[in-house]
Protein backbone atom coordinates (compact mmCIF):
# COMPACT_ATOMS: atom_id res chain seq x y z
CA UNK A 1 0.00 0.00 0.00
CA UNK A 2 2.84 2.55 0.47
CA UNK A 3 4.72 1.44 -2.62
CA UNK A 4 1.73 2.28 -4.50
CA UNK A 5 0.93 6.00 -2.35
CA UNK A 6 4.47 6.32 -2.89
CA UNK A 7 3.55 5.55 -7.08
CA UNK A 8 0.57 7.66 -7.38
CA UNK A 9 2.23 10.49 -5.31
CA UNK A 10 5.72 10.14 -8.16
CA UNK A 11 2.98 10.04 -10.83
CA UNK A 12 1.19 13.25 -10.06
CA UNK A 13 3.97 14.94 -9.64
CA UNK A 14 5.61 13.84 -13.07
CA UNK A 15 1.80 15.00 -14.70
CA UNK A 16 2.53 18.36 -12.90
CA UNK A 17 6.26 18.80 -14.27
CA UNK A 18 5.11 17.34 -17.90
CA UNK A 19 2.28 20.22 -18.29
CA UNK A 20 2.93 23.18 -20.02
CA UNK A 21 3.86 26.42 -18.68
CA UNK A 22 2.08 29.92 -19.06
CA UNK A 23 4.45 31.85 -16.85
CA UNK A 24 4.81 35.76 -18.09
CA UNK A 25 1.86 36.30 -19.76
CA UNK A 26 -0.18 38.45 -17.77
CA UNK A 27 -2.65 41.59 -18.52
CA UNK A 28 -1.36 44.77 -18.63
CA UNK A 29 -4.26 46.99 -18.44
CA UNK A 30 -6.02 48.27 -15.10
CA UNK A 31 -9.32 49.20 -14.34
CA UNK A 32 -9.50 53.41 -13.59
CA UNK A 33 -9.37 54.67 -10.29
CA UNK A 34 -12.60 56.74 -10.57
CA UNK A 35 -10.78 59.14 -8.06
CA UNK A 36 -8.40 60.48 -10.43
CA UNK A 37 -11.03 62.04 -12.41
CA UNK A 38 -12.90 64.16 -9.86
CA UNK A 39 -15.08 61.41 -8.92
CA UNK A 40 -16.54 61.33 -5.41
CA UNK A 41 -16.67 58.17 -3.33
CA UNK A 42 -19.94 56.06 -3.47
CA UNK A 43 -21.06 57.58 0.44
CA UNK A 44 -20.41 61.13 -0.38
CA UNK A 45 -23.20 61.77 -2.20
CA UNK A 46 -26.75 60.80 -2.42
CA UNK A 47 -29.40 61.37 -5.49
CA UNK A 48 -32.51 59.10 -5.84
CA UNK A 49 -33.01 60.54 -9.10
CA UNK A 50 -33.61 59.50 -11.87
CA UNK A 51 -36.61 57.17 -11.03
CA UNK A 52 -37.24 53.84 -13.12
CA UNK A 53 -40.32 55.22 -14.78
CA UNK A 54 -38.55 58.69 -14.66
CA UNK A 55 -41.07 60.14 -17.71
CA UNK A 56 -43.98 60.14 -15.91
CA UNK A 57 -42.71 63.29 -13.57
CA UNK A 58 -44.09 65.54 -16.06
CA UNK A 59 -47.57 64.81 -15.74
CA UNK A 60 -48.38 63.95 -19.05
CA UNK A 61 -50.76 60.72 -19.56
CA UNK A 62 -50.26 61.19 -23.78
CA UNK A 63 -46.02 61.30 -23.32
CA UNK A 64 -46.11 57.98 -20.81
CA UNK A 65 -48.11 56.16 -23.42
CA UNK A 66 -45.83 56.34 -26.33
CA UNK A 67 -43.04 55.88 -23.98
CA UNK A 68 -44.73 52.35 -22.94
CA UNK A 69 -45.60 51.37 -26.44
CA UNK A 70 -41.89 52.20 -27.65
CA UNK A 71 -40.23 50.10 -24.91
CA UNK A 72 -43.22 47.16 -25.80
CA UNK A 73 -42.89 47.12 -29.71
CA UNK A 74 -39.47 48.76 -30.62
CA UNK A 75 -37.35 46.18 -33.00
CA UNK A 76 -34.07 47.78 -31.52
CA UNK A 77 -34.95 46.23 -28.16
CA UNK A 78 -36.49 43.06 -29.84
CA UNK A 79 -32.47 43.17 -31.30
CA UNK A 80 -31.45 42.96 -27.69
CA UNK A 81 -33.69 41.05 -26.41
CA UNK A 82 -32.39 38.32 -28.77
CA UNK A 83 -29.23 39.04 -28.04
CA UNK A 84 -29.68 38.67 -24.26
CA UNK A 85 -31.49 35.21 -24.64
CA UNK A 86 -28.45 34.21 -26.74
CA UNK A 87 -26.19 35.14 -24.12
CA UNK A 88 -28.58 33.01 -21.54
CA UNK A 89 -28.64 30.00 -23.71
CA UNK A 90 -24.76 29.96 -24.15
CA UNK A 91 -24.44 30.26 -20.32
CA UNK A 92 -27.11 26.62 -20.01
CA UNK A 93 -24.52 25.08 -22.50
CA UNK A 94 -21.65 25.71 -20.97
CA UNK A 95 -22.85 24.65 -17.48
CA UNK A 96 -24.84 21.53 -18.96
CA UNK A 97 -21.06 20.55 -20.31
CA UNK A 98 -19.98 20.19 -16.69
CA UNK A 99 -22.53 17.60 -15.59
CA UNK A 100 -22.44 14.21 -16.32
CA UNK A 101 -23.72 12.87 -19.73
CA UNK A 102 -25.77 10.20 -20.70
CA UNK A 103 -26.82 9.05 -24.20
CA UNK A 104 -28.54 5.88 -25.67
CA UNK A 105 -27.75 4.23 -28.93
CA UNK A 106 -29.71 2.10 -31.06
CA UNK A 107 -28.12 0.33 -34.27
CA UNK A 108 -29.09 -2.54 -36.79
CA UNK A 109 -26.99 -3.44 -40.03
CA UNK A 110 -27.53 -5.69 -42.12
CA UNK A 111 -24.02 -7.25 -43.49
CA UNK A 112 -22.27 -10.01 -45.72
CA UNK A 113 -18.65 -10.75 -44.05
CA UNK A 114 -15.50 -11.42 -45.84
CA UNK A 115 -14.30 -15.03 -46.56
CA UNK A 116 -10.63 -13.82 -45.94
CA UNK A 117 -11.06 -11.29 -43.14
CA UNK A 118 -10.90 -11.83 -38.99
CA UNK A 119 -14.10 -14.36 -38.76
CA UNK A 120 -14.48 -17.48 -39.69
CA UNK A 121 -17.06 -20.14 -40.43
CA UNK A 122 -20.03 -20.06 -40.10
CA UNK A 123 -20.15 -15.82 -40.47
CA UNK A 124 -17.34 -15.66 -43.03
CA UNK A 125 -19.24 -15.24 -46.03
CA UNK A 126 -22.47 -15.38 -44.58
CA UNK A 127 -25.00 -12.30 -44.36
CA UNK A 128 -26.28 -11.60 -41.11
CA UNK A 129 -27.91 -8.77 -38.80
CA UNK A 130 -25.59 -6.93 -36.37
CA UNK A 131 -27.62 -5.42 -33.50
CA UNK A 132 -26.51 -3.69 -30.79
CA UNK A 133 -28.27 -1.23 -27.84
CA UNK A 134 -25.92 0.52 -25.38
CA UNK A 135 -26.20 3.43 -22.86
CA UNK A 136 -23.20 5.91 -23.00
CA UNK A 137 -21.76 8.13 -20.02
CA UNK A 138 -19.24 10.65 -19.50
CA UNK A 139 -17.93 12.97 -16.93
CA UNK A 140 -15.41 15.55 -17.13
CA UNK A 141 -14.01 15.89 -13.79
CA UNK A 142 -13.10 19.48 -13.56
CA UNK A 143 -10.33 19.56 -11.00
CA UNK A 144 -8.71 22.58 -12.19
CA UNK A 145 -11.55 24.64 -12.03
CA UNK A 146 -12.21 24.86 -16.44
CA UNK A 147 -15.66 24.04 -16.45
CA UNK A 148 -16.26 26.70 -13.67
CA UNK A 149 -14.77 29.73 -15.31
CA UNK A 150 -16.77 28.97 -18.64
CA UNK A 151 -19.36 29.20 -16.89
CA UNK A 152 -18.87 32.11 -14.83
CA UNK A 153 -17.94 33.70 -18.18
CA UNK A 154 -20.62 32.96 -20.16
CA UNK A 155 -22.93 34.63 -17.03
CA UNK A 156 -20.79 37.51 -17.19
CA UNK A 157 -21.60 37.75 -21.36
CA UNK A 158 -25.11 37.29 -19.94
CA UNK A 159 -25.68 40.25 -17.45
CA UNK A 160 -23.89 42.36 -19.92
CA UNK A 161 -26.25 41.44 -22.26
CA UNK A 162 -28.39 42.53 -19.68
CA UNK A 163 -27.11 45.38 -19.21
CA UNK A 164 -26.95 46.66 -22.97
CA UNK A 165 -30.34 45.53 -23.07
CA UNK A 166 -31.26 48.17 -20.10
CA UNK A 167 -29.18 50.60 -22.13
CA UNK A 168 -30.87 50.14 -25.06
CA UNK A 169 -34.20 51.15 -22.89
CA UNK A 170 -32.90 54.03 -21.45
CA UNK A 171 -31.94 55.18 -24.54
CA UNK A 172 -35.14 54.68 -26.19
CA UNK A 173 -37.14 56.08 -23.58
CA UNK A 174 -35.03 59.21 -23.83
CA UNK A 175 -35.53 59.34 -27.27
CA UNK A 176 -38.99 59.60 -27.10
CA UNK A 177 -39.43 61.96 -24.55
CA UNK A 178 -36.95 63.99 -26.30
CA UNK A 179 -38.76 64.33 -29.58
CA UNK A 180 -42.10 64.71 -27.27
CA UNK A 181 -40.55 67.92 -26.35
CA UNK A 182 -38.66 68.78 -29.35
CA UNK A 183 -42.12 68.53 -30.88
CA UNK A 184 -43.63 71.09 -27.68
CA UNK A 185 -40.84 73.39 -28.50
CA UNK A 186 -41.89 73.66 -32.16
CA UNK A 187 -45.76 73.73 -31.18
CA UNK A 188 -44.94 76.78 -28.60
CA UNK A 189 -42.55 78.73 -31.71
CA UNK A 190 -45.61 77.92 -34.01
CA UNK A 191 -47.72 79.97 -31.43
CA UNK A 192 -45.29 82.81 -31.16
CA UNK A 193 -45.35 82.51 -35.31
CA UNK A 194 -48.64 83.25 -35.31
CA UNK A 195 -49.55 85.96 -32.55
CA UNK A 196 -46.24 88.06 -34.67
CA UNK A 197 -48.33 87.22 -37.93
CA UNK A 198 -51.49 88.61 -36.20
CA UNK A 199 -49.54 91.68 -34.97
CA UNK A 200 -48.06 92.25 -38.34
CA UNK A 201 -51.26 92.09 -39.76
CA UNK A 202 -52.31 94.44 -37.67
CA UNK A 203 -49.68 97.06 -37.96
CA UNK A 204 -49.68 96.72 -41.91
CA UNK A 205 -53.53 97.84 -41.76
CA UNK A 206 -52.15 100.65 -38.99
CA UNK A 207 -49.66 101.55 -41.52
CA UNK A 208 -52.13 101.63 -44.65
CA UNK A 209 -54.77 103.99 -42.86
CA UNK A 210 -51.53 106.09 -41.71
CA UNK A 211 -50.69 105.97 -45.82
CA UNK A 212 -54.11 106.89 -47.01
CA UNK A 213 -53.99 109.71 -44.38
CA UNK A 214 -50.50 110.94 -46.02
CA UNK A 215 -48.84 110.37 -42.66
CA UNK A 216 -46.63 107.34 -44.25
CA UNK A 217 -45.28 107.19 -47.72
CA UNK A 218 -45.52 103.48 -49.52
CA UNK A 219 -42.24 102.63 -48.39
CA UNK A 220 -43.65 101.64 -44.76
CA UNK A 221 -46.68 99.92 -46.43
CA UNK A 222 -44.47 97.67 -48.32
CA UNK A 223 -41.99 97.18 -45.58
CA UNK A 224 -44.98 96.25 -43.43
CA UNK A 225 -46.44 93.57 -46.26
CA UNK A 226 -42.70 92.28 -46.48
CA UNK A 227 -43.10 92.21 -42.39
CA UNK A 228 -46.40 90.07 -42.76
CA UNK A 229 -44.88 87.51 -45.65
CA UNK A 230 -42.12 86.96 -43.13
CA UNK A 231 -44.09 85.75 -40.56
CA UNK A 232 -45.96 83.60 -42.93
CA UNK A 233 -43.07 82.49 -44.10
CA UNK A 234 -42.21 81.61 -41.09
CA UNK A 235 -44.98 79.89 -39.43
CA UNK A 236 -45.16 77.22 -42.77
CA UNK A 237 -41.81 76.22 -42.10
CA UNK A 238 -42.70 75.48 -38.07
CA UNK A 239 -45.81 73.36 -39.24
CA UNK A 240 -43.48 71.37 -41.64
CA UNK A 241 -40.83 70.81 -38.03
CA UNK A 242 -43.87 69.65 -36.83
CA UNK A 243 -44.72 67.75 -39.22
CA UNK A 244 -40.98 65.81 -38.87
CA UNK A 245 -41.09 65.51 -35.46
CA UNK A 246 -44.82 63.84 -35.36
CA UNK A 247 -43.07 60.95 -38.29
CA UNK A 248 -40.01 60.43 -35.98
CA UNK A 249 -42.53 60.02 -32.75
CA UNK A 250 -44.28 57.96 -34.75
CA UNK A 251 -41.62 55.62 -36.09
CA UNK A 252 -40.25 55.26 -32.65
CA UNK A 253 -43.25 54.04 -31.31
CA UNK A 254 -44.48 52.23 -34.64
CA UNK A 255 -47.80 54.00 -35.42
CA UNK A 256 -48.98 55.86 -38.06
CA UNK A 257 -48.23 59.12 -38.73
CA UNK A 258 -51.99 59.84 -38.55
CA UNK A 259 -52.86 58.87 -35.30
CA UNK A 260 -50.11 61.99 -34.25
CA UNK A 261 -51.22 64.36 -36.37
CA UNK A 262 -52.75 66.25 -33.86
CA UNK A 263 -51.01 66.17 -31.08
CA UNK A 264 -49.82 69.58 -29.67
CA UNK A 265 -47.53 68.84 -25.94
CA UNK A 266 -46.65 71.77 -24.23
CA UNK A 267 -43.28 72.67 -22.51
CA UNK A 268 -43.45 71.77 -18.85
CA UNK A 269 -44.21 74.82 -16.78
CA UNK A 270 -40.59 74.54 -14.77
CA UNK A 271 -37.52 72.94 -15.27
CA UNK A 272 -35.84 70.88 -12.82
CA UNK A 273 -33.36 72.77 -10.42
CA UNK A 274 -29.78 71.93 -11.80
CA UNK A 275 -28.40 69.44 -9.51
CA UNK A 276 -25.25 71.16 -7.61
CA UNK A 277 -23.38 68.64 -5.47
CA UNK A 278 -20.29 66.66 -6.87
CA UNK A 279 -20.40 63.30 -9.10
CA UNK A 280 -20.56 60.46 -7.02
CA UNK A 281 -19.41 56.76 -7.98
CA UNK A 282 -23.24 55.89 -6.96
CA UNK A 283 -24.70 57.84 -9.37
CA UNK A 284 -22.12 56.41 -12.70
CA UNK A 285 -22.59 53.30 -11.28
CA UNK A 286 -26.15 53.00 -12.49
CA UNK A 287 -25.51 53.66 -16.06
CA UNK A 288 -26.21 50.44 -17.68
CA UNK A 289 -22.96 50.70 -20.17
CA UNK A 290 -20.50 51.02 -16.97
CA UNK A 291 -22.47 47.66 -15.75
CA UNK A 292 -22.05 46.34 -18.94
CA UNK A 293 -17.70 47.07 -19.41
CA UNK A 294 -17.58 45.66 -16.11
CA UNK A 295 -19.54 42.50 -16.71
CA UNK A 296 -17.47 41.84 -19.74
CA UNK A 297 -14.07 42.35 -17.33
CA UNK A 298 -15.40 39.70 -15.01
CA UNK A 299 -16.22 37.27 -18.57
CA UNK A 300 -13.02 38.15 -19.80
CA UNK A 301 -10.79 37.31 -16.74
CA UNK A 302 -13.00 34.19 -16.37
CA UNK A 303 -11.53 33.35 -19.89
CA UNK A 304 -8.53 33.86 -19.15
CA UNK A 305 -8.82 31.46 -15.91
CA UNK A 306 -10.15 28.92 -18.23
CA UNK A 307 -7.01 29.23 -20.84
CA UNK A 308 -4.73 28.72 -18.35
CA UNK A 309 -6.31 25.45 -17.17
CA UNK A 310 -5.41 24.39 -20.50
CA UNK A 311 -2.09 24.12 -19.60
CA UNK A 312 -3.03 21.60 -16.47
CA UNK A 313 -3.90 17.63 -16.99
CA UNK A 314 -7.86 17.21 -18.33
CA UNK A 315 -9.62 14.40 -16.97
CA UNK A 316 -13.02 12.30 -18.41
CA UNK A 317 -14.38 9.60 -16.73
CA UNK A 318 -16.26 7.19 -19.46
CA UNK A 319 -18.36 4.37 -19.04
CA UNK A 320 -20.75 2.10 -21.06
CA UNK A 321 -23.63 -0.53 -21.14
CA UNK A 322 -25.77 -2.60 -23.13
CA UNK A 323 -25.98 -5.80 -25.73
CA UNK A 324 -24.25 -6.79 -28.96
CA UNK A 325 -24.76 -9.60 -30.93
CA UNK A 326 -24.86 -11.10 -34.98
CA UNK A 327 -29.24 -11.69 -35.14
CA UNK A 328 -31.87 -11.46 -33.34
CA UNK A 329 -32.14 -14.64 -31.42
CA UNK A 330 -29.50 -14.37 -28.58
CA UNK A 331 -29.40 -10.58 -28.44
CA UNK A 332 -30.83 -9.79 -25.32
CA UNK A 333 -29.68 -12.86 -23.68
CA UNK A 334 -27.00 -12.31 -20.49
CA UNK A 335 -24.39 -13.60 -22.67
CA UNK A 336 -24.76 -10.78 -25.10
CA UNK A 337 -24.21 -7.87 -22.74
CA UNK A 338 -21.31 -5.31 -23.30
CA UNK A 339 -20.05 -3.01 -20.80
CA UNK A 340 -16.76 -0.81 -20.07
CA UNK A 341 -15.75 1.73 -17.93
CA UNK A 342 -11.97 4.11 -17.47
CA UNK A 343 -10.82 7.40 -17.17
CA UNK A 344 -9.25 9.51 -19.85
CA UNK A 345 -6.46 11.44 -18.99
CA UNK A 346 -5.59 14.58 -21.57
CA UNK A 347 -1.46 15.91 -20.72
CA UNK A 348 -0.40 19.47 -22.73
CA UNK A 349 3.07 18.69 -23.32
CA UNK A 350 4.04 19.13 -27.03
CA UNK A 351 1.44 21.81 -27.94
CA UNK A 352 2.99 24.64 -25.63
CA UNK A 353 3.23 26.81 -28.46
CA UNK A 354 -0.78 26.50 -29.01
CA UNK A 355 -1.69 27.50 -25.69
CA UNK A 356 0.62 30.10 -24.98
CA UNK A 357 -0.93 31.98 -28.27
CA UNK A 358 -4.45 31.25 -27.34
CA UNK A 359 -3.81 32.68 -23.40
CA UNK A 360 -1.83 35.45 -25.28
CA UNK A 361 -5.05 36.12 -27.19
CA UNK A 362 -7.64 36.08 -23.72
CA UNK A 363 -5.06 38.17 -21.55
CA UNK A 364 -5.37 40.79 -24.76
CA UNK A 365 -9.34 40.57 -24.27
CA UNK A 366 -9.05 41.36 -20.96
CA UNK A 367 -6.89 43.92 -21.43
CA UNK A 368 -9.55 44.85 -24.44
CA UNK A 369 -12.22 44.53 -21.99
CA UNK A 370 -10.24 46.65 -19.13
CA UNK A 371 -9.65 49.32 -21.85
CA UNK A 372 -13.23 49.86 -22.61
CA UNK A 373 -14.17 50.21 -19.09
CA UNK A 374 -11.97 52.77 -18.61
CA UNK A 375 -13.16 54.21 -21.60
CA UNK A 376 -16.97 53.91 -20.96
CA UNK A 377 -16.03 55.85 -17.12
CA UNK A 378 -14.53 58.72 -18.88
CA UNK A 379 -16.81 59.46 -21.26
CA UNK A 380 -19.45 58.89 -18.58
CA UNK A 381 -17.68 61.68 -16.25
CA UNK A 382 -17.28 63.94 -19.00
CA UNK A 383 -21.24 63.49 -19.59
CA UNK A 384 -22.69 63.99 -16.59
CA UNK A 385 -19.76 66.74 -16.29
CA UNK A 386 -20.83 68.92 -19.25
CA UNK A 387 -24.63 68.58 -18.87
CA UNK A 388 -24.49 69.62 -15.13
CA UNK A 389 -22.09 72.66 -16.12
CA UNK A 390 -24.80 73.29 -19.31
CA UNK A 391 -27.65 73.10 -16.68
CA UNK A 392 -26.00 75.86 -13.89
CA UNK A 393 -24.80 78.15 -16.83
CA UNK A 394 -28.76 77.99 -18.01
CA UNK A 395 -30.24 79.51 -14.78
CA UNK A 396 -27.95 82.15 -15.17
CA UNK A 397 -28.78 82.60 -19.02
CA UNK A 398 -32.49 82.86 -17.84
CA UNK A 399 -32.10 85.27 -15.21
CA UNK A 400 -30.71 87.58 -17.46
CA UNK A 401 -33.01 87.04 -20.42
CA UNK A 402 -35.98 87.77 -18.33
CA UNK A 403 -34.53 91.30 -17.98
CA UNK A 404 -33.85 91.82 -21.72
CA UNK A 405 -37.11 90.32 -22.67
CA UNK A 406 -38.50 93.18 -19.83
CA UNK A 407 -36.84 95.95 -20.90
CA UNK A 408 -37.97 94.73 -24.79
CA UNK A 409 -41.40 94.41 -24.10
CA UNK A 410 -41.22 98.30 -22.21
CA UNK A 411 -39.53 99.51 -25.69
CA UNK A 412 -41.97 97.72 -28.17
CA UNK A 413 -45.20 99.38 -25.88
CA UNK A 414 -43.27 102.70 -25.77
CA UNK A 415 -42.46 102.82 -29.52
CA UNK A 416 -45.73 101.54 -30.81
CA UNK A 417 -47.15 104.45 -28.35
CA UNK A 418 -44.89 107.05 -30.24
CA UNK A 419 -45.88 105.69 -33.67
CA UNK A 420 -49.58 106.20 -33.19
CA UNK A 421 -48.70 109.83 -31.85
CA UNK A 422 -46.92 110.43 -35.30
CA UNK A 423 -43.72 111.19 -33.10
CA UNK A 424 -41.55 107.78 -34.55
CA UNK A 425 -41.33 106.19 -38.00
CA UNK A 426 -42.50 102.48 -38.85
CA UNK A 427 -38.90 101.30 -38.54
CA UNK A 428 -38.52 101.94 -34.86
CA UNK A 429 -41.85 100.41 -34.34
CA UNK A 430 -40.63 97.47 -36.51
CA UNK A 431 -37.51 97.10 -34.56
CA UNK A 432 -39.05 96.97 -31.26
CA UNK A 433 -41.43 94.65 -32.14
CA UNK A 434 -38.74 92.66 -33.46
CA UNK A 435 -37.08 92.90 -29.85
CA UNK A 436 -39.91 91.42 -28.46
CA UNK A 437 -40.35 88.72 -30.60
CA UNK A 438 -36.48 87.54 -30.13
CA UNK A 439 -36.66 87.83 -26.74
CA UNK A 440 -39.87 85.32 -26.65
CA UNK A 441 -38.45 83.18 -29.15
CA UNK A 442 -35.09 83.19 -26.81
CA UNK A 443 -37.62 82.36 -23.96
CA UNK A 444 -39.14 79.45 -25.56
CA UNK A 445 -35.21 78.20 -27.14
CA UNK A 446 -34.06 78.36 -23.15
CA UNK A 447 -37.10 76.70 -22.06
CA UNK A 448 -36.44 73.91 -24.40
CA UNK A 449 -33.04 73.61 -24.01
CA UNK A 450 -33.41 73.14 -20.27
CA UNK A 451 -35.61 70.53 -20.84
CA UNK A 452 -33.25 68.91 -23.60
CA UNK A 453 -30.31 69.14 -20.74
CA UNK A 454 -33.12 67.81 -18.02
CA UNK A 455 -33.03 64.22 -20.45
CA UNK A 456 -29.63 63.91 -21.24
CA UNK A 457 -28.26 64.36 -17.15
CA UNK A 458 -31.25 61.88 -17.08
CA UNK A 459 -29.62 59.43 -19.46
CA UNK A 460 -26.10 60.35 -18.01
CA UNK A 461 -27.20 59.02 -14.98
CA UNK A 462 -28.18 56.11 -16.15
CA UNK A 463 -32.46 56.73 -16.79
CA UNK A 464 -33.25 54.68 -13.96
CA UNK A 465 -31.34 51.93 -14.18
CA UNK A 466 -30.85 49.38 -11.52
CA UNK A 467 -28.39 46.61 -11.93
CA UNK A 468 -28.81 44.62 -9.07
CA UNK A 469 -32.69 43.39 -9.98
CA UNK A 470 -31.18 42.90 -13.55
CA UNK A 471 -28.40 41.20 -12.48
CA UNK A 472 -30.60 38.64 -9.97
CA UNK A 473 -33.31 38.41 -12.78
CA UNK A 474 -30.59 37.21 -15.44
CA UNK A 475 -29.51 34.88 -12.73
CA UNK A 476 -32.75 33.09 -11.86
CA UNK A 477 -33.20 32.99 -15.74
CA UNK A 478 -29.84 30.90 -16.48
CA UNK A 479 -30.09 28.21 -13.79
CA UNK A 480 -33.80 27.97 -14.35
CA UNK A 481 -32.86 24.49 -15.55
Amino acid sequence: MTRMRGCAAAGALFVLAGCASHAGIEPAAAPIDVRSLGVAPADTTRLDWPGERWWERFGDARLDALVERALADNPTLAVSKARLERARSLAQAVDAAGQPQVSGSLASSRQRYSEHDLFPPPIAGSVLTSNSVRLDAAWELDLFGRNRALLDAALGQARAAQADLQAARVLLSTEVTRTWFQLARVVALRELAADTLRQRTQLRELVAQRARAGLDTEVELRQAERAVAEAAGQAEALDEQAALARNALAALTLQPAEALADLSPAMPATAREAYSGPIGADLLGRRADIVAARWRIEAALRDRDAAVTEFYPDVNLAAFVGFSGLGFTHWLEGGSRVWGVGPALRLPVFDAGRLRANLRGKTADLDAAVAGYNAAVAGAVREVGDQLASLRSLERQRVQQDAARAAAEAADALALERYRAGLANYLTVLSAQSGVLAERRNGIELAARGVDLDLALVRALGGGYRGNDSERSDRSETHRE
